[in-house]
């Protein structure tokens, strides 16, 4: 007998010849599933449901599956978080959440998840409280726990479930990071007990294991022995000491109150689901939390930039220096078809090596490394032009030697691609004098490390109409990049606020202060590295001819100038301030200070004035995206929400 079909508004659910329910979540109003309270209590009503279905045995299992192309469940609704963090209302929340999938794992009949695309947060939660998980394995499924990106750890009892099946260490391992699995490390992990290779394979795998009664099986003995009461400190200590290198306790508590959780209750499985509730409680309306979800909701925001239907497969750079090889490389990364130009091969080959390297860190077979390889081509001639979609020119700081290169582009372009440079700091005007048509030209300003680094500045001149700034936005959107559209000023915003931060400190050193310790006090505050490492790391010429173009001055008698003189100029040829070693600065002792903290509020004050400068002269339209940007484009303290958020909230 086939059972009646329910039809709520996040879920739908009906059985079938085989007493099989079919259980499918499809959130309204989005893109994405999302474990909302309205979801939630729906799924309340529906596991009741189940419940009688069982005693009854008019089902034999249900199948949890997802309606979305997008993927299963991207976790809870972020957009109620704020709500959700008064004290009065999470904790009762959470327990119901708890009983809710306690109710799931104990049903007398197997529930199966079957997962593609995204399975995170909340959503991994849920599938762990099924008694089998089956997920695609492709390129496009990711599992994972990405809930310290937002000030907490999961809270709907994966932190005890995750533990169960793949074991302490890597399920911390999973949880403290953030990271995203694909579907064969997941299965590696044990957090999924199958792989098919297609979508539609799905419901066939999840009709078998319901029918064969498949049940997942915990972690094996000797990984479940590193939570034990003979190991759980030790591997608790080095978890702290791991995180301690990433993150500051003060600044970022999630972490840290994940590891006592498990050094407390790691032992047992369930006594640390119960458990879970009173330490996540004060995370979510820590302060740190806060401003994280503000920081998600402002990132989010930067998605919905540009113009819907624009496409792009062809990319052209000019120039094959650190910036404009790595630009290329990413392209290719991203599956664009890319030519590269230079002078010659001596001046290209470097960058390829480099993009090599690149893709043989982020894939995982070879065949992958030599398709990413064949998508990017050498292209002294500049052949590649006529049909490219995208011409990004990424030569050296020199008005005339832009000029030139556009001049010399402009009558070979194809109809609708966008002509766009790559400037640090040169206004856009003085560059599209060059140009028949000065509208043509925008700007697309990438940031070093570009493989690390998720912002493209848009720059849009006097000449620029929306339309080519909404293509230049779709662009950095299409490469995985997060687009801030902003005037055509010297420096833009990124360059603009930190030049007065790092020449502040460089100033400092001149005097007699040491470099490891002003480093060291802006760490402290909360950014990823000091102003004195981050100018090796730009590189003193790049900082000088920036300075230079934004009305700095750099005294020929100074030790800066001196390094450039020397040929010292920072990581790219292995001395500046400091000796670099393998990509890493070899710095020597750092003096004592009694307010670290203090003193790296002192040295990021310029670049906070700086913002608000930036912003009172209509460079950025809102002090948001000011401070999505900095945040995006220096590393600044995304605890703190950014640079204006911070000054606003007295922390800055």
């Amino acid at each position: 007998m086939i059972a009646q079909a329910t039809e709520t508004k996040h879920w739908s659910f009906h059985t079938d010849l085989e007493n099989i329910g079919w259980l499918t979540i499809n959130s309204p109003n989005g893109s994405v599933n999302t474990l909302s309270r309205e979801a939630i209590m729906e799924l309340e009503t529906l596991v009741a449901r189940f419940e009688d279905l069982a005693n009854t045995q008019e089902i034999v299992g249900v199948v949890l599956l997802s309606g979305k192309d997008s993927g299963f469940i991207a976790g809870a609704d972020v957009s109620e978080f704020d709500a959700m963090s008064d004290f009065s209302v999470l904790p009762e929340a959470l327990k119901r959440t708890h009983a809710l999938f306690s109710r799931i794992e104990n049903l007398k009949v197997p529930v199966v998840a079957g997962i593609h695309g995204f399975c995170l947060g909340g959503g991994l939660e849920l599938a762990l409280a099924c008694h089998y998980r089956i997920a695609v394995n492709d390129d496009k499924t990711r599992i994972g726990f990405p809930e310290v990106n937002l000030g907490i750890f999961p809270g709907f009892g994966g932190t005890g479930r995750s533990i169960r099946q793949a074991g302490p260490v890597d399920a911390m391992q999973i949880m403290l990071t953030g990271k995203m699995l694909r579907a064969g490390q997941a299965r590696g992990l044990n957090l999924v007990d199958k792989l098919v290779r297609h979508r539609d394979m799905l419901r066939w795998e999840g009709r078998k294991a319901v029918l064969q009664h498949r049940k997942s099986q915990p972690a094996g003995f000797f990984k479940r022995a590193m939570a034990g009461p003979l190991l759980r400190d030790y591997v608790a200590n080095k978890m702290r000491e791991e995180v301690g290198k990433k993150a500051n306790r003060v600044n970022y508590p999630a972490p840290y109150a994940l590891i006592e959780l498990f050094e407390q209750h790691g032992g047992d499985w369930q006594s640390m689901i119960r458990h879970e509730v009173d330490a996540f409680v004060p995370l979510m309306g820590s302060p740190t939390a806060a401003n994280l979800r503000r920081v998600f909701f402002l990132s989010e925001g930067l998605k919905k930039q540009g113009l819907k239907g624009a496409k792009f497969s062809r990319v052209h750079v000019i120039g094959a220096g650190v910036m404009g090889g790595d630009i290329a490389a990413w392209c290719a990364y991203r599956g664009m078809s890319v030519t590269l130009q230079d002078l010659d091969m001596g001046r290209i080959q470097p960058a390829l090596d480099r993009a090599k390297k690149l893709f043989q860190k982020r894939y995982k077979k070879k065949r992958e490394v030599d398709a990413a390889m064949l998508r990017l081509t050498a292209d002294p001639q500049g052949n590649g032009v006529p049909r490219a979609d995208v011409i990004i020119e990424a030569v050296v700081e020199k008005l005339e030697v832009k000029q030139s290169i556009f001049k010399g582009v402009e009558g070979k372009l194809k109809p609708g691609a966008i002509l766009a440079t790559n400037t640090s700091s040169i206004e856009l005007e003085r560059i599209a004098e060059a140009l028949q048509d000065p509208a043509r030209l925008i700007g697309l300003h990438f940031f070093n490390p570009v493989s690390q680094l998720p912002l493209v500045e848009v720059i849009k001149s006097k000449f620029n109409s929306d339309e080519a700034i909404g293509k230049g936005a779709s662009f950095a959107l299409a490469i995985g990049k997060s687009p801030v559209v902003v005037k055509s000023a010297p420096g833009f915003l990124v360059n603009r606020v930190l030049m007065p931060y790092m020449l502040g400190a460089v100033e400092r050193v001149e005097r007699g202060e040491s470099q490891e310790l002003l480093d060291a006090a802006a760490v402290a505050f909360g950014m990823p590295m000091g102003p004195i490492e981050l100018m090796d790391t730009v590189g003193l010429d790049v900082g000088k001819s920036v300075a230079t173009e934004l009305g700095h001055s750099v005294p020929d008698d100074s030790k800066f100038a001196g390094l450039i003189a020397e040929g010292k100029l920072g990581r790219k040829t292995g001395e500046g301030f400091y000796k670099w070693e393998k990509g890493k600065a070899i710095k020597g002792t750092t003096p004592a200070h009694p307010d670290l903290v203090a003193l790296g509020r002192e040295l990021v004050k310029p670049l906070i004035d700086t913002t608000e400068v930036v912003v009172s002269e209509g460079v950025v339209a809102t002090p948001d995206l000011a401070d999505v940007g900095v945040i995006m484009g220096t590393g600044f303290a995304p605890f703190l929400g950014g640079p204006l958020r911070a000054r606003a909230d007295g922390r800055a």
